[in-house]
């Protein structure tokens, strides 16, 4: 079956314009370079107040709108930074007598999506409106498809592409049509940033560990399985790089700290996304609640930076991130939200409790997984304001520390945030006799049938018997970070690619086609 069978009217159109553009000897994708020597936002910004510098300007852009006007036109053209207006008269681009550039090339053959070249002087129309005149136009990418329909109005969106689908699966139309979308990616970048140099002006150091690892450790959840072929074993990918970092303080650095892509095989949904980014930061000699004061600051000025004050609109509530943060044990929670004690519970009596509560459970899950449950069901959601739960009992945390005073607990604390965890950071456990069993004690889970079970980490165990110094660590969610400081409510919404389910149509099997040929 013939491809242009499944084309539209238009993208036919389109194909035949191409094949005109080159009969008049023009490549519609040429390759030598466009010398780009400003950008739409730069004269916008900059233009009323140094007028001068604005006489000759080459910028480059894809082509939204035309408004014909017989032998001129005015149109837009987007570049990576903004839109600006172009006045374009035939006489000014067609060299000598020859009209066929503008008459035929540009009215006919050019259409909105096309990547353009200007080159021309700024100046103001009678409208007060900041504007190109162009001299020279050069066609650079001639577009294929046409853009989806975007009404505007007064230079404001009223009628945009909102569907989630189209959007998600073709972003790179997306980013073209919806500008807001740019800024969120934008401010992401500009997040990235801010930790990052936060971390660096402390004095600790940005590190890679392995993705694929023989062992999936460092948290609890269902990794997805590969195959090394030379090897011939399995691998998996990473669900998190903690024991990777925990080795390195072993080794003698006092601060680490990587962005961490991991990847968990479970479900999807608004705040999930098999592959996803995490932040996590170990520092030697240090404990969870001097790690609570270092994240404090952190969120504090991650908020001040990209919105100037601590306060972040967030769908229809104002988050504020001004330090301190509460501070809650989790029983204390459970109790507030429930009216009941689970502290002395053993697994039986846990289970009457979910039952009692209404929280279904795995029969496979232990007595950690249960006290999760509840927690997750009756009172995470409550926490709008940036909180931070504290004093986790220790089966549901096999790599942190006994509490130094409570029984039964270890020092761990989750920030809530919107009702989400957006932190998770330990007094990491640096006894290898107790980790081994801690380990062990989850194997014991995994015969049980839970899937998110650790696995043993002999190595992991190995580097802690050369002796691990007390050590502080914590783990961001960077997506959910972002989608909270762009007041996004979905994390497809700040995902360049968010994974979808394959496209019901040919070709939607092409990789799996290559791999069994």
């Amino acid at each position: 079956m013939s491809h242009t069978q499944h084309l539209s009217e238009q993208e036919i159109l389109r194909r035949n314009k191409l094949v005109e553009l080159e009969k008049l000897g023009i490549n519609p994708y040429p390759a030598e370079l466009f010398d780009v020597n400003v950008s739409a936002k730069e004269i916008l910004e900059n233009y009323e107040n140094q007028k001068i510098e604005y006489k000759n300007v080459s910028i480059a852009g894809r082509l939204m709108s035309v408004r014909d006007m017989g032998k001129a036109c005015f149109l837009v053209i987007q570049d990576d930074t903004t839109k600006i207006q172009v006045y374009l008269r035939g006489d000014d681009i067609c060299p000598g007598d020859d009209k066929s550039l503008y008459a035929v090339v540009f009215k006919k053959l050019i259409d909105i999506g096309d990547i353009i070249g200007i080159k021309g002087y700024v100046f103001t129309t009678k409208t007060g409106e900041t504007t190109i005149h162009a001299q020279e136009f050069k066609l650079l990418a001639k577009a294929l498809k046409p853009l989806p329909i975007v009404k505007e109005k007064d230079g404001e969106v009223f009628d945009a592409v909102t569907d989630p689908e189209f959007r998600y699966r073709q972003r790179y139309v997306d980013l073209i049509i919806n500008p807001a979308v740019k800024d969120t990616f934008v401010k992401r970048t500009q997040l990235v940033n801010t930790i990052r140099d936060f971390y660096n002006e402390k004095g600790y150091l940005e590190v890679d560990t392995p993705v694929l690892q023989a062992i999936p450790g460092g948290a609890a959840a269902r990794p997805f399985v590969t195959h090394h072929n030379t090897l011939d074993i399995p691998m998996y990918l990473r669900i998190a790089n903690e024991l990777y970092l925990k080795r390195l303080i072993v080794g003698g650095f006092d601060g680490v700290y990587e962005f961490s892509r991991n990847f968990r095989n479970e479900g999807m949904d608004r705040t999930h996304n098999p592959e996803f980014t995490v932040l996590e930061l170990y520092v030697a000699y240090k404990d969870y609640y001097w790690m609570m004061d270092l994240t404090e600051e952190l969120i504090e000025k991650i908020a001040i930076q990209l919105h100037g004050k601590t306060e972040v609109q967030v769908g229809d509530k104002i988050i504020d991130f001004k330090r301190p943060f509460k501070r809650v044990t989790m029983f204390d929670s459970i109790i507030e939200f429930t009216g009941i004690d689970i502290s002395e519970m053993d697994e039986t009596k846990l289970r009457d409790v979910c039952k009692q509560l209404h929280i279904e459970v795995d029969s496979n899950v232990g007595k950690g997984k249960l006290i999760d449950e509840i927690f997750g069901a009756k009172c995470e959601g409550n926490y709008i304001q940036p909180t931070f739960i504290t004093d986790y009992p220790v089966e549901m945390s096999p790599l942190t520390k006994k509490h130094r005073t409570k029984a039964g607990l270890v020092e761990r604390f989750e920030l809530m945030v919107n009702g989400k965890e957006l932190a998770n950071a330990y007094s990491e456990l640096n006894d290898p006799i107790d980790q081994r069993e801690r380990f062990e004690e989850q194997v014991t889970l995994m015969e049980r049938g839970d899937d998110e079970a650790m696995f043993i980490d002999h190595d992991f165990l190995r580097a802690l018997e050369y002796g691990m110094p007390p050590t502080a660590g914590i783990g961001i969610g960077i997506d959910r970070l972002v989608m909270i400081m762009t007041n996004n409510l979905s994390i497809q919404d700040v995902l360049f690619f968010p994974q979808l389910r394959p496209e019901r149509n040919e070709g939607s099997n092409e990789a799996e086609h290559q791999l069994n040929a």
